[in-house]
């Protein structure tokens, strides 16, 4: 792996451990109401609590909560929501993709078909009617995420599975008469698993960009589950007026993060490449 994919890898792990510690790491708990006081609302960084001996380093948001706490708490939902969707949505995605590979014919046309007329549709839009409907909510939005990504993973392991099908190993499989669900599970799968991680690397950072953005725009998670996305949203409406650490600090882990995400996959990529190993 290149040094670039370690320092993603490092960043991401630090990243997760996180927010994983949030609640020990965190100064203050952002979600008690008692620790809050409104005379700390917007304070700008550095500055020292009303009452008490508490440093706000990051400041203060509108309601008075810690910038760093609130920061740490939205890192641990947006990822989240972002592992939770890209698992559900590869493990949907990895069924129907072998389905197709593996039967071809009228069902491999029928589950592509379906693909296509999903992947016609921007994620975002499809996200944003099953919002519309549903409601927003923390596992509302997950399986909106689920519903509009699961097709780039059937495509994917669709188009793997079909080189692979072809191989002398599983014309082997198929003379000894192995089970179907065996030679699946046991053959199939693990040879397109490599290519599969890869896609979920580049679709995790697109399931955390699109919960933030639709929690930005007010229907993604609700305002006690604040989100980075909502976190930037919060502070949008005070850039104007010099507040820039509202939104400018979650916008700035929330890059970090996306950026690790894609870096990530493509170090993987190259890895998973046996062109780009043996330069």
């Amino acid at each position: 792996m290149s040094r670039s994919g370690y320092a993603a890898l490092i960043a991401l792990t630090l990243l997760v451990g996180a927010a994983l510690f949030a609640p020990w790491l965190a100064p203050q708990n952002p979600y008690d109401l008692a620790a809050l006081d409104v005379f700390d609302a917007r304070l700008p960084p550095g500055s020292p609590a009303y009452a008490g001996q508490m440093h706000y380093w990051l400041g203060t948001d509108a309601q008075g909560r810690d910038m760093l706490s609130a920061m740490l708490y939205g890192l641990r939902i947006s990822l989240v929501v972002g592992f939770a969707s890209t698992v559900l949505a590869l493990l949907i995605g990895i069924v129907f993709g072998l389905i197709a590979a593996w039967r071809g014919g009228w069902v491999d046309a029928l589950v592509m078909r379906i693909v296509d007329v999903q992947l016609s549709f921007p994620a975002i839009l499809l996200a944003l009617v099953l919002l519309a409907v549903t409601g927003p909510g923390l596992a509302k939005i997950v399986l909106a995420l689920v519903a509009a990504q699961w097709a780039y993973y059937a495509r994917a392991t669709r188009g793997v599975a079909l080189v692979e099908r072809n191989k002398d190993y599983i014309a082997a499989a198929r003379l000894l008469r192995l089970p179907s669900w065996r030679v699946l599970a046991h053959h199939l799968l693990p040879n397109c698993l490599p290519t599969l991680l890869v896609v979920a690397a580049l679709q995790l950072a697109a399931a955390i960009s699109l919960e933030a953005t639709l929690s930005f725009l007010g229907i993604g998670l609700p305002v006690t589950e604040p989100s980075l996305g909502l976190l930037i949203a919060n502070g949008f409406q005070y850039l104007l007026s010099g507040r820039y650490w509202i939104s400018v600090f979650p916008g700035v882990l929330l890059v970090l993060l996306l950026v690790s995400c894609n870096v990530l996959a493509d170090a993987l990529r190259r890895l998973a490449d046996p062109r780009e190993a043996a330069r």
